[in-house]
């Protein structure tokens, strides 16, 4: 696949001063992991569907779960956000919600029971069941 996204040496260079160290076994290859890892994010995709390029689904999950739980991802953000003298908060989101037409309706319809009135019904059924 030609359109898969890879960082570039210039970019692992800054990102790998917030890596933290490897105890015991060295860490599968730092580069193809977050490679995998931005390019599931930026489609929206699921870890299932990664491209076979960035290696096995479990090993992005693992290190996407470790590095969120221990803050890494978070002080990578904003190491890379004080290089650029940012001093306010930034948010950005990609949240699309798309609403059904009726959705925006908010008088209640003709005919509706009130809350109260609901039971209603069902309280004098019972009551001629019991005559």
């Amino acid at each position: 696949m030609r359109d898969l996204f890879w960082l570039s040496d210039e970019q692992m260079a800054k990102l790998s001063l917030f890596f933290p160290k490897s105890h015991g076994q060295p860490r599968v290859d730092d580069r193809r992991v977050l490679s995998g890892i931005i390019f599931i994010n930026r489609n929206g995709l699921r870890l299932r569907d990664a491209p076979e390029a960035y290696g096995p689904h479990k090993t992005l999950y693992s290190r996407w779960k470790r590095w969120s739980e221990k803050g890494i991802f978070a002080r990578i953000m904003a190491g890379l956000a004080a290089e650029h003298g940012e001093e306010k908060t930034v948010m950005i989101d990609a949240t699309y919600l798309k609403a059904h037409r009726t959705a925006t309706s908010m008088a209640a319809k003709k005919g509706a029971r009130s809350p109260d009135r609901l039971n209603q019904g069902w309280n004098k059924y019972q009551a001629a069941c019991h005559l």
